[in-house]
């Protein structure tokens, strides 16, 4: 639950530079959202989940 809500917020705060920065419309903002909505209700949505959960253990175990 914790790296879920953690990814919201990171994927929030990478939405709210690229619409400061780079000029992101909010219409650009609303498909992508509405397109991960639909995406999370398909039969891909576990394998996507996996790969996040890889992705962060990958993440978490790199020592500096």
């Amino acid at each position: 639950m914790i790296l879920s809500i953690s990814g919201v917020v990171l994927l929030g705060i990478i939405a709210f530079l690229f619409f400061r920065k780079d000029g992101m419309k909010i219409s650009h903002a609303v498909v992508c959202a509405l397109f991960g909505f639909y995406l999370a209700g398909t039969a891909i949505a576990p394998s996507i989940k996996a790969g996040g959960a890889s992705l962060a253990s990958l993440l978490g175990g790199i020592k500096f």
